[in-house]
C-alpha cells in the first residue's frame, strides 16, 4: 500500500550531511604527532587554537597553533613543554579559549595560559600544577558549566576534581573503580559523571555525593575497552566489542540499565571507537583509532533510536581526532561539525555540512548553543548547585573573546587566624622576630614581586612587538 512506501525513508534534515577535507593549503603540515600508545584523542581545538600532542625528546610536549596558521609548521615553532614524561591528554577550557590543561605520565596535571600571539620561546611555566595522583594521568575533562572545575583520572584508579582557581583538590573519588579507568564524561549540566573501566562496568556517579547511582556490568561482552558518553535526556551512549570482537554501539536508559534501548553491530575492526556528540543536532560521530572513516548516527526518540546517517571515508588512517565546539563553526556555510584528523605528520580539518541552497542563517540547524560564560562558580557547584550552560546565538557567527587571564589565588596561610581560646605561650623563636622587622621583610618581598611582574610584562610586550614585526615581514 502507498502508506507503507512513504514510511520507508525517515525524515531528517541531517540525512544528507556530508564530510569533505579542506584544501591542501588549509592543513597543518610537518607536525610530529605523538606515538604514545594511549586511547586519548591527542588533539584539542577551540575557536582560536588547535593543540596537538607531539613527540619530544625527554619529557612531554604539545604544540599550540592559531587556527589561521595553516600550512607548513616551522620546525622551531615553540612548544608547551613542562612535563617530565609524555603528555597523554589535553583539553581546552570551555570558558576561556586561552586556557588548556594537560595530563601526563609524570603523574601531574598542568594548566597553561596560551597567549594570543605566537610566543618566541617554548612555554615552560604552567599557571598551576595539580599534584595528587600516584600514577600516570591519562584523562582530563573540564566541567561544562562551573568555572575552573577540572577532572582528572589516572592509572591509580582515582578520579580527582580540582578547583584550578585555587590549585586545590575539591573531591577525590577513590573507592569506586577497581581497575584502570578507560574514559570519563560529564552530563550537560555537570551534575553527573559516566565512567568506563577495565572491570567491564559502566558507572554513573554523583561526584558531590561520592555515590554510584547506577551501574551496568558488561554492556558489551567483549574484553576490549568500552567508551561511554551522556547524550540528550540523560541517556548513555556506549561503544565496545561483542564476544566475537565485533564493534558495537549501545544506547541505555538510566532508569532501566539492564536492557539496552538499542544495540547495533558495526564491523570487526579492532580500533577503539571514540564517540563525539553534538547535543544541538543529536548526532554522534564515531571515529575509530586507526580507522580511515568517520561514521555518524542520529539519536532520536523513535525506534531504532540510533539511526545510521552516513560514513565519511578517506584513504589514510587517523592517529587521533579533535572536535570543534559549535561556536567555532562557519554558520554561513551550513557547517555542523568540524574534525581535526591527525596523520603521522599532519593535521587535516574535515568539514561536515548540511547541503542547503539558501544563504540565509538556518535557525533549524543552529539552535542556541553553550557559550564561553560559566553558569556557576566552583564553590557554588561544590555546595550542590546545578545550572544549565549559558547559551548564545550563532546568528552572526561567533567572535572569540580577547585573552582573559586565568588567575590562581592560593590560600595564604598567613590569612588563617589563630584559633580562639586561651593564648598559647609564644616560644622563644617567635619572640626573636619583632613585628617591625617582619613588616620590613614582607614589604621587601612585595617590592621584589612588583619588579618581577613589571619585567615580565615588559618581556611580554616586547615579544608581542617582535611578533608583529615578524608577521609583517611574512
Amino acid at each position: 500500500p502507498p502508506a507503507m512506501s512513504r514510511r520507508v525513508v525517515r525524515q531528517s534534515k541531517f540525512r544528507h550531511v556530508f564530510g569533505q577535507p579542506v584544501k591542501a593549503d588549509q592543513m597543518y603540515e610537518d607536525i610530529r604527532v605523538s606515538k604514545v600508545t594511549c586511547d586519548s584523542s591527542f588533539c584539542a581545538v577551540n575557536p582560536k587554537f588547535v593543540a596537538i600532542i607531539v613527540e619530544s625528546g625527554g619529557g612531554g610536549a604539545f604544540i599550540v597553533l592559531p587556527l589561521a596558521k595553516t600550512g607548513r609548521v616551522d620546525k622551531n615553532h615553540p612548544l608547551v613543554t613542562g612535563h617530565t614524561a609524555p603528555v597523554l591528554d589535553i583539553d581546552w577550557c570551555p570558558h576561556n579559549d586561552n586556557v588548556i590543561a594537560s595530563a601526563s605520565e609524570d603523574t601531574t596535571v598542568m594548566v597553561w595560559q596560551i597567549p594570543d600571539y605566537v610566543p618566541v620561546r617554548n612555554i615552560t611555566e604552567p599557571v598551576v600544577t595539580l599534584e595528587g595522583h600516584s600514577k600516570r594521568v591519562s584523562i582530563i575533562s573540564w566541567h561544562p558549566t562551573a568555572r575552573n572545575v577540572l577532572l582528572s583520572a589516572g592509572c591509580d584508579n582515582l578520579v580527582i576534581l580540582w578547583n584550578v582557581g585555587t590549585g586545590e583538590m575539591l573531591l577525590a573519588l577513590d573507592d569506586m573503580h577497581t581497575d584502570l579507568i578507560y574514559n570519563v564524561g560529564w552530563n550537560r549540566n555537570g551534575s553527573l559523571l559516566v565512567t568506563t573501566c577495565k572491570d567491564k562496568k559502566v558507572r554513573v556517579i554523583d561526584p558531590r555525593k561520592q555515590q554510584i547511582i547506577a551501574e551496568k556490568t558488561k554492556p558489551h561482552d567483549g574484553t576490549r575497552p568500552i567508551r561511554a558518553i551522556f547524550v540528550a535526556d540523560g541517556k548513555i551512549f556506549t561503544t565496545g566489542f561483542s564476544r566475537m570482537s565485533e564493534r558495537q554501539l549501545g544506547l541505555w536508559d538510566l532508569n532501566n540499565f539492564e536492557e539496552p534501548i538499542a544495540l547495533q553491530e558495526m564491523d570487526t575492526s579492532n580500533g577503539v571507537l571514540l564517540p563525539f556528540y553534538d547535543a544541538d543536532s543529536s548526532i554522534v560521530y564515531l571515529c575509530g583509532k586507526g580507522d580511515s572513516s568517520i561514521r555518524y548516527f542520529e539519536i532520536t526518540d523513535e525506534a531504532p533510536y540510533v539511526h545510521y546517517l552516513n560514513t565519511y571515508s578517506s584513504k589514510e588512517p587517523q592517529r587521533g581526532m579533535g572536535f570543534m565546539p559549535k561556536r567555532g563553526l562557519d554558520v554561513s556555510k551550513c557547517e555542523i561539525a568540524r574534525f581535526f584528523k591527525l596523520h603521522e605528520r599532519k593535521c587535516e580539518p574535515i568539514v561536515m555540512t548540511v547541503p542547503r541552497k539558501s544563504d540565509l542563517f538556518q535557525d533549524d540547524l543552529y539552535p542556541d548553543t553553550p557559550g564561553p560564560e560559566p553558569a556557576l562558580e566552583a564553590d557554588e557547584w561544590l555546595s550542590g548547585k546545578d545550572a544549565e550552560p549559558i547559551l548564545i546565538s550563532l546568528r552572526d557567527g561567533y567572535v572569540p573573546i580577547k585573552n582573559r587571564e586565568l588567575k590562581v589565588v592560593k590560600k595564604n596561610i598567613l590569612d588563617s587566624k589563630p584559633p580562639p581560646g586561651p593564648r598559647r605561650s609564644h616560644s622563644t623563636c617567635d619572640s626573636d622576630i619583632s613585628q617591625p622587622a617582619l613588616d620590613e621583610v614582607l614589604e621587601e618581598i612585595r617590592a621584589l614581586k612588583e619588579t618581577v611582574q613589571a619585567q615580565e610584562k615588559r618581556i611580554s610586550d616586547l615579544e608581542n612587538k617582535l611578533c608583529q614585526f615578524t608577521n609583517g615581514t611574512d
